[in-house]
């Protein structure tokens, strides 16, 4: 009977150790921290600024919580080659809502918000958790927490919302800050001044639901020192099986299929030219006579007539936009003047509905535009031609405009003068949505696209012609 009851005694034992270690590991994540080579990858990068840019459920947050608890901590991996401090630090961590900052980022660091017997059951270890506040008005949500360093300091952790606005963003010096969701370009410059300072990180993970937008387009497309991308999708993640990934993408439709999948910028939203502004803006500078012109003029009445005028360094292949006009409600006649005034020996590429004959007169806006002298081109606007085809025959279409356009700019060969504000704005706000161009606040643009999809048709005052039929897409005199 002793024998028995001792035995008893030594399961419950081996019970209660086996649920003490449970629940150790269970507040101690960071000790078992075990990084999938995308995650390590991203740690171990050394940049003031990185982005984690990844598809749904590969675990970008978890990766990004336990980040800042190794730096609130300071109990750094040996496998460690990232940025270090040797010091309690201030943090902050924040997402789009006081909701979500709580539901992600509070419950990725410290445990499920509305549970608190899950206290410690995030990324950092529940022995280091200190004092923590409360966030008025939002249940259960944190406002600040303090963590325990490993030299014996204190780390203070703030959290943060997008949604409080740029001004709760200000003022406080910290060392590192956690973005989990994109924040709005405001938001996101006063991360980086908080941790100017400091010599400290920003980071962010999320992804690209917005598409290519201005935060998301400086890391693809223009990396500046001290910036890194690391992109990630579900091939990175082992715990993403055939049947999770069937299910999911079962559910999306085809154009969000690559973003929450690969963590690619969806084109279905965001900027149409997602390029940092300097890259494509230049001083004016003095047009050299040799370097043929051409104008371009996309017509409207309730919208405005635009026209722009681009110069053709045909050395480089760099296309000048150094002018541009837009009036809307005016007759032919002041549009026309305008153009004149630029040179009446410039080309005018013009759009399809050219030939729209108006109603009173019986003749078209083009042979209005011809009988006030402006130099307009014989034919409408048409893209270049497959080679070894006639011009006329290359189509009218949109999108091949608009990725010539990109292309130029993503090379440096599309050139605006900084006074060119009109275009500049247009630039700014020309937006995809569900996958299509919004043709809102495009006239300008659509101008300048019939200019640089027609350089051939461009002309050198007094010494070339206007327009010699092409033998092919090459000859730029066509």
């Amino acid at each position: 009977m002793f024998g028995v009851m001792k035995l008893n005694e030594q399961l419950e034992r081996a019970v209660e150790i086996a649920k003490e270690l449970e629940r150790r590991k269970a507040t101690n994540k960071l000790a078992d921290y075990k990084p999938y080579d995308y995650q390590k990858k991203f740690h171990n990068t050394v940049a003031s600024q990185r982005l984690l840019m990844a598809g749904n459920r590969i675990g970008k947050s978890f990766c990004g919580a336990t980040e800042l608890a190794i730096h609130l901590t300071g109990k750094y991996p040996d496998w460690w080659e990232g940025k270090k401090f040797d010091r309690p630090i201030r943090a902050w961590a924040g997402g789009s809502s006081n909701e979500t900052t709580r539901d992600i980022c509070q419950k990725e660091l410290v445990g499920q918000p509305d549970d608190p017997s899950a206290r410690g059951t995030g990324s950092i270890p529940l022995n280091t958790i200190g004092e923590a506040t409360r966030k008025p008005g939002v249940p259960n949500a944190h406002n600040s927490l303090v963590v325990k360093h490993v030299t014996g300091g204190w780390s203070r952790l703030g959290f943060k919302a997008y949604e409080m606005g740029k001004e709760k963003w200000m003022g406080e010096a910290v060392d590192v800050v956690w973005l989990d969701e994109e924040p709005p370009p405001a938001i996101y410059s006063q991360a980086l001044t908080r941790t100017a300072d400091r010599g400290g990180i920003v980071f962010m993970t999320f992804t690209p639901e917005n598409g290519m937008t201005e935060t998301v387009a400086q890391f693809v497309n223009n990396l500046k020192p001290g910036q890194a991308l690391q992109q990630a999708g579900w091939d990175d993640a082992p715990h993403m099986t055939t049947d999770v990934r069937e299910q999911i993408l079962a559910a999306l439709p085809p154009h969000e299929r690559k973003m929450r999948e690969q963590g690619i910028p969806q084109l279905g939203s965001g900027l149409v030219f997602p390029i940092a502004e300097d890259d494509i803006v230049c001083d004016p500078i003095d047009i050299p006579t040799y370097w043929p012109r051409l104008c371009g003029i996309d017509f409207g009445w309730n919208h405005p007539t635009a026209a722009v005028w681009i110069a053709w360094d045909r050395d480089s292949d760099i296309a000048y936009v150094y002018d541009s006009y837009a009036m809307r409600q005016e007759a032919v006649p002041i549009h026309a003047s305008a153009i004149k005034s630029r040179g009446n020996w410039i080309p005018v590429v013009w759009p399809m509905d050219g030939r729209q004959a108006d109603k009173g007169s019986g003749k078209s806006l083009t042979e209005q535009y011809r009988t006030e002298g402006c130099n307009m081109l014989r034919e409408h606007f048409s893209n270049p031609p497959s080679q070894g085809q006639k011009d006329g025959t290359g189509g009218v279409s949109v999108e091949a405009g608009i990725q010539e356009m990109y292309t130029r700019m993503q090379t440096k060969r599309l050139k605006i003068f900084k006074n060119q504000d009109k275009l500049l704005q247009e630039l700014r706000m020309y937006h995809r949505k569900d996958g299509k161009i919004v043709p809102i606040n495009d006239d300008v643009i659509s101008a300048m696209r019939y200019c640089v999809m027609s350089l051939r048709k461009a002309r050198i005052k007094n010494y070339e012609p206007t327009y010699i039929q092409a033998e092919s897409e090459f000859n730029v005199f066509a």
